[in-house]
């Protein structure tokens, strides 16, 4: 349990820094590939919140990304249009090492919000089921 309070802690805080970033209008493009960046540990960050929380509250284990949203949506923790949306953050996050493909920085900036909303949801479900 002690690794999953780690896990809340270092997501929580990857989101504080990703919020910082995701709340600039119109950004340059230094700007938009810092969000994407910050994004980027923020995701990973938050996938593996969800493993370890899988793991230590459901008895779920499992080990990539896409498995750890398909479970979150088994128990309960995300909503089946929020797991959509999270297989599509994981397709989106796969995709940033290209982001030096100008388009394709522009297009996965434009879901960040989206993004950023539904793991601030995650971490706050996965934590008040602490509670």
């Amino acid at each position: 349990m002690e690794r999953l309070q780690e896990r809340i802690i270092s997501a929580k805080q990857a989101l504080t820094a990703f919020k910082k970033l995701i709340i600039i209008e119109d950004p340059s493009d230094v700007e938009r590939d810092a969000c994407i960046q910050r994004f980027e540990f923020t995701f990973e960050a938050c996938w593996k919140l969800g493993k370890q929380y899988l793991y230590d509250i459901e008895g779920i284990d499992v080990c990539s990304p896409k498995a750890v949203i398909r479970s979150c949506r088994e128990v309960n923790i995300l909503d089946e249009e929020e797991a959509i949306l999270g297989l599509q953050m994981v397709n989106d996050r796969n995709l940033t090492v290209h982001t030096h493909n100008e388009e394709l920085a522009i297009e996965i900036h434009s879901h960040l919000k989206q993004y950023y909303d539904l793991l601030e949801l995650w971490i706050g479900r996965m934590e008040s089921n602490l509670d």
